[in-house]
């Protein structure tokens, strides 16, 4: 028995306490040696630490410097990474990869060349019609009864033309309305040039997508490649299906939108149904902003034409919202309502449309990764 009980009390002795007299768990000896080796190594330290803040700071600058071209990157690897879906159904079909990407960028520039020369001569003849309509507009909105009703309680003619007269006479408007040309011109170069550039690489990135996709994988250790790799492949897989699947809703929108204008008699029906389609790649708030401005130019014939109008559109918006959105939808993205709305906000501040067109795979993603990461390693605990 005396036996036994040394051997416990030699045993308890060997073996390190769980926590020390105040409650905390042991340091180990290599954590001490390697606290010790910074102690003795001040200068070393310090030049790191500045190094790495140094290397921060550049990445920053350099970052800031040329925002332009990380949102073409992003636009373009968005567009490649949405078109890549096609390309690996045509893999599959036995086609090599370079001639998938080929006919896929030749089917994406055919359809939207058709889709252009189609509506390009309808769009500018009925926008070119309804710029000369404004004056007759303006005289129908301020002769109308509610405006008299407007203008007798706040004079607004009266406003309008005060201001207007103010306006002209300060030589310094006219200077910045000239700049505003001037900057609008700029603008439109801008675009034109963004556009190619983002063409250009979607095009690269699209057919050396796999090639950078195996070698991001490369940088995750060994043990955890396998792992790494399944989750990218998900979330590469959820991104296309949700271009894909964004851009059918948006052309349904499009369609239901010009059969709503043609029933409700709007004019410029196929403007503002083309408009409406284009809003509706927007998630949440562009099919809403579309209906209210096709509502807001029906008012301008009456209040039956809008209401017509206002009823057919913003009812299938609902049968969009609860039926076809999540059937197109289920595959690419299953998030909360809540985090939808909260991510769309939050990416159209920080990127405009883009930013609200990559908010909701982007938030998915970070759902995915939480969920499959962080949970699962705090559940194995």
């Amino acid at each position: 028995m005396r036996s036994l009980r040394s051997a416990r009390a030699q045993r308890s002795a060997a073996a390190p306490p769980e926590f020390d007299q105040y409650g905390l768990p042991p340091v180990s000896a290599e954590h001490i040696e390697k606290a010790a080796s910074y102690a003795t190594r001040p200068v070393y330290t310090g030049f790191m630490l500045t190094l790495g803040v140094g290397l921060a700071l550049l990445v920053f600058y350099v970052a800031q410097a040329n925002t332009q071209l990380l949102v073409w990157i992003a636009a373009a690897l968005f567009i490649a990474i949405g078109l890549d879906p096609v390309v690996r159904s045509l893999e599959r079909a036995g086609l090599p990869r370079p001639a998938g990407v080929a006919a896929t960028i030749s089917a994406f520039v055919l359809v939207v060349a058709t889709f252009i020369a189609a509506l390009a001569p309808m769009v500018a003849e009925q926008t070119a019609t309804f710029v000369r309509s404004l004056p007759a507009l303006v005289n129908d909105i301020s002769g109308s009864e509610w405006f008299r009703r407007v203008e007798e309680d706040f004079e607004v003619q009266q406003i309008i033309d005060t201001e207007v007269n103010r306006f002209i006479s300060d030589p310094t408007n006219i200077t910045n309305a000239l700049g505003g040309l001037f900057g609008v011109g700029t603008a439109i170069l801008t675009t034109g040039l963004g556009t190619l550039v983002v063409f250009v690489l979607a095009i690269y990135f699209l057919s050396s997508l796999p090639v950078m996709t195996a070698w991001a994988y490369r940088l995750a250790p060994r043990s955890n490649r396998d792992r790494v790799q399944h989750l990218g492949d998900r979330i590469l897989d959820g991104i296309g299906h949700y271009v894909i699947g964004q851009a059918c809703v948006a052309v349904l929108n499009g369609l239901v939108a010009y059969i709503a204008i043609s029933i409700a008699g709007v004019p410029f029906g196929v403007l503002f149904a083309v408009v409406a389609g284009v809003l509706a790649f927007i998630p949440l708030v562009g099919p809403v902003t579309g209906g209210t401005l096709v509502t807001l130019v029906a008012l301008t014939v009456d209040w039956q034409t809008a209401a017509t109008f206002a009823a057919i559109y913003f009812v299938y918006l609902q049968v969009e919202a609860y039926l076809v959105s999540p059937r197109i939808m289920a595959r690419a993205v299953r998030i909360p309502a809540a985090v939808v709305v909260i991510s769309v906000i939050a990416g159209g501040t920080l990127l405009g449309v883009l930013g609200a067109l990559m908010a909701i795979p982007t938030a998915a993603a970070v759902m995915l990764l939480t969920r499959e990461v962080l949970i699962r390693r705090q559940d194995a605990r």
